[in-house]
């Protein structure tokens, strides 16, 4: 593990250097083209970073972090567009604030005037009682029927997801602050999948595919479908990107020759499911719409049963929460043992 953490140590020494380098070309050249040739090798670097780092643990909020997030943020930043460019070109984001929002997964509210209700700590200490009640079943798994384990595994990578990105945006907030964007909003209460993609579920993560492939395709769409229907066929490809990005992570995780590419189908599935939604929403009448409650149901339901079926075994067969175990035992022994001389 000591050697693991000097690993991290200079992951995180090659990713402030590289950002330093970054926002100095941001400084001297103009956003385009002319300065995302400069940026490419620094997008490259990211996306091979994570394989310096042998441990799940360590591994995987780099592959987040850095290898999509960080690198999405830096492609609009070529062009002077995304949460590290300012409003004013005469006056760039200060290097500190442009190293903390590229490496981590938050966003600043737009308008800090108005005030978002924010999560109650009796929000989450439900949901940490409830993640205490699947650890047992976890640790259980071969008494339990495999669906209904996939169930409840399913439950906790969501509740430990916005647990650890919502105590990084703590610190971060702590740390600069200011009010920053909210993760996750209670994606169970969606009121459609549209709901549940664009407004509830993993929303830094959505932002960077938005501004990167939704919107780019979007405007071209436009001018040949029109505005009203422009939205539909952008859906698909963002998706696709998103399956794309995830196999890489999964790839990553396992290190595997192949891809499974189930993953991806899951996502596109939903592309596909969502264009559907979009189109017939823009086709009916408003008044002729399902109850939110009907219709928000029956996209949580679609969402838990695609997950159950194509993301949740792709991700069961990485054992990733089993290596992070072993690894968090891994990593109290070592701090053990060097403090042993020290007390004897």
């Amino acid at each position: 593990m000591e050697s693991e953490i000097n690993n991290l140590v200079m992951v995180w020494i090659t990713v402030v250097a590289s950002l330093c380098y970054c926002h100095t070309i941001g400084n001297i050249i103009t956003p385009g083209t002319t300065r995302l040739i400069p940026i490419l090798p620094v997008i490259l670097i990211f996306l091979v970073l994570p394989l310096n780092l042998r441990t799940i643990s360590l591994r995987v909020p780099i592959l987040f972090f850095v290898a999509w997030l960080a690198n999405f943020k830096l492609l609009l930043f070529a062009y002077g567009k995304g949460p590290l460019s300012s409003n004013n070109p005469l006056l760039p984001l200060p290097l500190s604030r442009f190293i903390t929002l590229a490496s981590f997964p938050i966003k600043i509210q737009d308008d800090p005037i108005i005030n978002k209700q924010k999560k109650s700590l009796t929000n989450y200490a439900i949901k940490a009682l409830i993640l205490s009640t699947i650890i047992p079943i976890q640790q259980n798994k071969s008494s339990i029927h495999p669906n209904v384990f996939l169930f409840f595994y399913c439950i906790y990578n969501y509740i430990i997801l916005e647990i650890i990105l919502a105590t990084v945006a703590a610190l971060v907030r702590a740390a600069l602050g200011v009010e920053l964007e909210p993760n996750f909003e209670e994606p169970y209460l969606s009121t459609s999948l549209q709901d549940f993609w664009g407004r509830r579920w993993n929303l830094i993560a959505s932002d960077s595919l938005r501004s990167t492939v939704y919107i780019p395709v979007r405007t071209m769409m436009s001018r040949w479908i029109g505005r009203k229907w422009a939205p539909v066929p952008a859906v698909i490809p963002t998706f696709m990107v998103s399956g794309i990005i995830h196999e890489f992570i999964f790839y990553n995780m396992r290190r595997s020759k192949q891809p499974t590419w189930e993953v991806t189908l899951f996502f596109v599935v939903h592309g596909m499911c969502l264009a559907a939604e979009i189109a017939v929403k823009k086709a009916v009448n408003r008044k002729w719409r399902l109850p939110p409650v009907v219709s928000g149901s029956l996209a949580v339901a679609f969402v838990m049963t695609t997950k159950l079926w194509l993301f949740m075994p792709a991700l069961m067969a990485l054992e990733a929460d089993v290596n992070a175990h072993r690894e968090m035992i891994e990593f109290v022994e070592s701090i053990k043992s060097s403090f042993r001389p020290i007390i004897s």
